[in-house]
């Protein structure tokens, strides 16, 4: 399966293990890594960006594959579609059925309300699925909410509002006691207490996991949870248009049925976005660890809509996705394996950084090593480092792996690769978008009665995320705006259904003379080879 150069590279890595797993390198100065950011991270890449020329962030930049959408053509002609006689009728309609959608649905519930969720997909089909190492919340003796305030807002630059940071960690708590309480089966040890281990990053031990299938697993609980409480869940539709009324407040979505391509109304006294990530967009060409339905659906249908933006210009490339073999490139290897030991390690066999430097910085220096310094390994479809994984077993001891990240041995099981004995290569991937929809902290956007909650929100991490705070942001503001919208829902009357709003972008967009053969919201990603 190697080749005689990757066969070469494993033997000076093998010979330089014990030593450099004995090694403690340096943590870089701010300065460095301000500089290091600047020159090789994909955010700060020119030409990869386009100014937007309508809408609420009229001005400002955006990645060019995500201004094409923005400034896309709907997929409805508004005078085609008859808004008098709603399909659904409901208090709470949440678009999306992933973590945060699911949080939302159960909290909603609880006060009362009727909802409902729409997903494109089926329920489940999220990135909630995909995230593997944890879940961050200060829940130990020597740990505290102010201090997990204070790594999340340094490793974000600090351009998180504050009043979003503040309430994610301080209910962060709570919000595992909740999940706990659920039946997510977290990692605990013999007396019960829950094991937690360091992330990129982190200050304190607080990763929560349950081994490495900490999301499928939070997802499992909270499909069922839904399920058991008889929530209606509308699969394989999508939402491509928000429906407002006649007062611009937000009051229902036209749907799309995937299969069918029927279009159905759906009206509602709330309305709440959490339709996830971007990485099936696949900014500046990278792999992505996005599950298939990742296209940006939430922030094109809010934006058309009115609501403004935040931070769409940053995108989060996890420093380590597969980069060999071929079959797996761009997928998830989670931050917990360097949170057990694993270093990462060059084509000379040498460590070239901390393995625990935040994944912004982590990354920009995997590129800088394979790119400016010339010491990545050729992987036949571009180039990598290694991950020592036999390192873990080193220092924790034998059977650690198949203990504490079975998935990860699995997935490159599957093709021959025992991380136990043997090193893997990785490469940055596009995993998590740090921008999205601006919201109060009442998880409102812009346009009244619109919630947003989970990945589809900007401003709660800044312009880069801890490892484990996205499993936590789900789950706070999930339940945060299920609870708001329901207790909205109760005082809201609804007026005429209106699209008036998609009409008025299109005129805007005609005025400003942008012209697209794209429609959106794109929906699911196009891999054919000849279209």
């Amino acid at each position: 399966m190697y080749t005689k150069e990757m066969l070469e590279s494993i033997k000076k890595v093998e010979a330089n293990r014990e030593a450099n797993a004995a090694l403690e390198p340096r943590r870089m100065t701010a300065e460095e890594k301000d500089e290091l950011l600047r020159t090789y991270h994909p955010d700060y890449k020119q030409g990869e960006f386009a100014v937007l020329s309508v809408g609420p962030n009229k001005g400002e930049k955006v990645p060019t594959e995500l201004a094409a959408l923005l400034q896309a053509n709907s997929r409805i002609k508004p005078e085609e579609i008859d808004l008098s006689k709603p399909d659904y009728d409901t208090d709470v309609l949440i678009i999306g059925g992933g973590g945060a959608g699911a949080s939302a649905a159960i909290e909603a519930d609880n006060a009362g309300a009727k909802v409902m969720i729409v997903t494109k997909l089926r329920m489940g089909d999220a990135n909630t699925m995909m995230a593997e190492g944890g879940i961050q919340a200060a829940d130990k003796p020597n740990d505290s909410p102010a201090i997990h305030y204070l790594d999340a807002f340094g490793g974000g630059h600090f351009a998180a509002k504050p009043e979003l940071l503040r309430t994610l960690v301080t209910e962060a708590p709570e919000a595992i006691q909740w999940l706990n309480d659920l039946g997510v089966e977290f990692d605990k040890a013999p007396d019960g207490t829950m094991v937690t281990t360091h992330g990129g990053g982190t200050s304190r031990k607080r990763m929560h996991a349950a081994k490495d299938y900490s999301g499928a697993e939070i997802m499992r609980t909270l499909r069922d949870e839904v399920l058991n409480r008889q929530i209606p869940v509308v699969d394989f539709t999508a939402a491509i248009e928000l429906i407002l009324d006649e007062n611009g407040r937000a009051a229902g979505a036209v749907l799309l049925n995937m299969e069918t391509k029927e279009i159905l109304i759906a009206r509602a006294k709330t309305v709440i976005i959490a339709t996830g990530g971007a990485g099936r967009l696949h900014y500046q060409g990278f792999p992505t660890s996005n599950h298939y339905g990742a296209t940006a659906d939430g922030l094109i249908l809010a934006y058309r809509a009115g609501a403004k933006l935040l931070y769409a210009d940053t995108l989060q490339y996890h420093p380590t996705g597969a980069a060999f073999p071929e079959q797996i490139f761009g997928a998830l290897v989670t931050e917990k394996v360097r949170s057990l030991g694993a270093k990462l390690i060059n084509v000379d066999g040498e460590a070239f950084m901390h393995p625990l430097e935040t994944r912004d910085v982590s990354a920009a220096s995997i590129i800088r090593e394979c790119n400016a310094r010339g010491k990545g390994v050729a992987t036949g479809s571009g180039l990598g480092v290694w991950l020592d994984t036999p390192m873990i077993e080193l220092k924790g001891g034998k059977g650690t792996i198949e203990k504490r990240i079975p998935a990860m041995m699995r997935m490159f099981g599957k093709y021959g690769i025992d991380i136990r004995k043997e090193p893997i290569l990785v490469y940055p991937t596009l995993h998590y978008q740090n921008g999205g929809i601006d919201i109060t902290a009442d998880c409102q956007s812009g346009v009244e009665n619109l919630f947003v909650a989970g990945e589809a929100v900007g401003g709660i991490h800044g312009r880069n995320r801890l490892m484990g705070n996205s499993l936590l942001d789900i789950i706070v503001f999930g339940r945060n705006a299920g609870r708001n919208a329901a207790n909205r829902s109760k005082d809201v009357t609804v007026g005429k259904l209106s699209l008036e709003h998609v009409d008025a972008f299109a005129k805007e967009l005609e005025q400003a003379g942008v012209h697209s053969d794209i429609v959106s919201p794109k929906l699911l990603p196009d891999y054919r080879r000849n279209k």
